[in-house]
């Protein structure tokens, strides 16, 4: 990349092009899979990292919320795939850091939770991409971030995990956009904060890492949770990617002996076990993961061992 980042977004747009943004400045570039070259595009107008950024039915990016010197953000804006350009829409509600955003049946973006000033969230709300506004919804039943989500085939939408301001959690709610409120279902086995999850494609949700390496799954039909294989390398602030084969890519993350990861491993759906894959070639955390229209993924940034990068690789 032109530009070192960290705790920035990845999206992949409709022509292919993979849009990464921010990472402690304004900046944004573009990926261009067919020439394995990265072109700058318009800057943000807020610095921000930690922040989301979520793709619209009509092809623009959302981006929300972030930091900016250790203060939350409120504000939000636009990225037009065709022009280049970024263009602020309204503010949300709550400034927020470390949440997340899910993009609803109807075309709504879901926000939730996230740390402001300190304090942990459990408010939500939803932007309207028609009127560029903000509506406070129902509140979580439990304050969280750096926690995950998850949209279910019913249309619910499953967060579980995350911090509340002084301990990992394992409890996890779901969210009706057809009532507009919250539910707690049945808490995880293991309590994890910057974990990942990922839906396979019976429907069930895989969550991965969190400061050790257990991973379960979810039933949506049962709202319950069973242990699968524990990953090969404890991590968290890993990524992971569902694979055209079914199979789900974790890759780096940070644990306290390992330090800095590299180290890459497969999960198999059909056996519940973790096996080892080549390593990144270069060790990091807070990255991004992108699945591109051939079936490779693309890694960039993070923070490493000497600081922020600005490396990409292809798996």
């Amino acid at each position: 990349m032109n530009v070192e980042r960290v705790y920035h977004t990845a999206s992949t747009l409709a022509n292919g092009y993979v849009l990464v943004a921010g990472g402690w400045d304004v900046s944004a570039e573009l990926y261009n899979p067919l020439t394995d070259t990265w072109t700058n595009t318009g800057n943000m107008n807020i610095a921000r990292i930690g922040h989301t950024a979520s793709l619209l039915e009509n092809e623009y990016v959302l981006v929300t919320g972030g930091m900016k010197n250790d203060a939350a953000l409120n504000s939000a804006e636009l990225y037009n795939p065709l022009t280049g350009i970024w263009t602020t829409t309204g503010n949300m509600n709550v400034a927020r850091a470390a949440h997340t955003a899910s993009i609803l049946a109807n075309g709504y973006v879901l926000v939730t939770g996230g740390v402001n000033t300190g304090a942990t969230l459990s408010s939500a709300e939803l932007y309207s991409p028609i009127t560029g506004t903000w509506v406070t919804t129902g509140n979580m039943n439990v304050a969280r971030a750096a926690h995950t989500v998850s949209i279910l085939t019913n249309g619910y939408i499953l967060v579980a995990g995350g911090w509340d301001g002084s301990a990992a959690l394992n409890s996890a709610e779901l969210y009706n956009p057809l009532t507009d409120t919250w539910t707690t279902t049945e808490n995880m086995n293991t309590a994890r904060y910057y974990h990942t999850a990922s839906i396979l494609a019976n429907g069930y949700v895989l969550v991965a890492g969190g400061w050790d390496g257990s991973t379960e799954l979810y039933n949506p039909t049962t709202g319950t949770w069973t242990m699968t294989g524990n990953m090969n390398v404890a991590r968290r602030d890993h990524t992971a990617s569902t694979l055209a084969n079914e199979y789900v890519l974790v890759t780096g993350g940070f644990n306290n002996n390992g330090g800095y990861l590299n180290s890459a491993e497969l999960y198999n759906p059909s056996t519940g076990t973790w096996i080892i894959t080549a390593n990144m070639t270069a060790g990091r955390e807070f990255h991004t993961a992108s699945t591109l229209a051939n079936g490779s993924v693309l890694v960039t940034g993070g923070y490493g061992k000497f600081g922020m990068l600005n490396s990409a690789e292809l798996y």
